[in-house]
């Protein structure tokens, strides 16, 4: 990832994150509003591991009861798709965060206990999770209402990140990266789910 080369490489493509920093700064104190500072942080706490990852579970639970209401087979399979999808979030996270060692958006060093900015950890297990959640429940809900839910699942994670620059949590770029990153573990598990969880006309 083109993202990740530059941060090891502290290559020119970061000069994008001192920017976008800067600017936000002089944007927040120009606007000067409590409500959007208070909004960037509450923004921010959805990609916590609580409430996202209960989110998951929860939404796994419900798509597997729906999906047993409606006759399909391994109507179990959510839950533990679930699982292990909240497993693999620190588990993708964590090593890249403690290999890059990022300081963060204030520049001041690492202390010995922390592992980093780079990529954003509240980015990545809100984006997977609630995309997780929305992907298998759009597999027993209607169409319609998938489509509504995959649009509120994306604009959840986007202003998860929106809120985490606002509040001077993280770089941009730490933000886009673990989108990236996220995307790619959802591709995967859309393209799995089919063969994970058929349903009763393919079965």
């Amino acid at each position: 990832m083109v993202i990740s080369w530059q941060v090891a490489v502290d290559g020119p493509l970061l000069g994008i994150d001192p920017a976008v920093r800067d600017a936000v700064r002089h944007l927040r104190r120009s606007l000067h509003s409590t409500l959007l500072n208070h909004l960037g942080v509450a923004l921010s706490d959805l990609g916590g591991g609580v409430p996202a990852v209960p989110v998951l579970l929860g939404c796994a639970g419900l798509a597997a009861w729906l999906a047993r209401r409606d006759g399909r087979p391994r109507w179990w399979t959510p839950v533990p798709v679930a699982a292990v999808t909240a497993a693999l979030i620190p588990l993708l996270v964590v090593p890249a965060k403690a290999w890059f060692a990022r300081p963060g958006p204030f520049n001041v060093p690492l202390a010995p206990d922390q592992w980093g900015w780079y990529p954003s950890g509240h980015t990545a297990t809100s984006a997977i999770a609630y995309g997780a959640a929305a992907l298998l429940l759009a597999r027993v809900l209607p169409a319609r209402q998938s489509r509504r839910l995959g649009w509120a699942t994306a604009a959840v994670c986007l202003g998860v990140g929106a809120g985490l620059v606002w509040s001077d949590f993280h770089w941009l770029l730490d933000v886009v990266a673990s989108w990236c990153l996220s995307g790619l573990l959802l591709l995967a598990l859309h393209r799995l789910l089919p063969r994970l969880s058929p349903d009763r006309t393919t079965a």
